[in-house]
């Protein structure tokens, strides 16, 4: 099962871009998963959602842009803006 390795370095480069202290605050994570890329979709978006629903991550949510071709990327993060009204 590849799908958490992929999974996992998701979550990497997650925290290589935000920093571990922002990692609660990212809420969703963007990805765009060829259908040729060799990865069962359905088990990578469970992996994702089981890692990015616990901590060092808050409450974030995998979104998944399903392609035609074999691209596999991370597309965005979004992250929660801390500044109150």
């Amino acid at each position: 099962m590849h799908e958490l390795s992929i999974a996992l370095d998701v979550c990497r480069i997650a925290e290589e871009r935000v920093g571990t202290d922002d990692l609660p605050r990212i809420t969703a994570v963007g990805l765009e998963v060829g259908a040729k890329a060799g990865i069962e979709i359905d088990n990578l978006e469970f992996c994702l959602e089981a890692l990015l629903g616990n901590p060092p991550f808050g409450h974030a949510r995998p979104v998944i842009d399903r392609l035609d071709g074999d691209e596999l990327r991370v597309t965005y993060l979004e992250v929660e803006d801390d500044d109150g009204p």
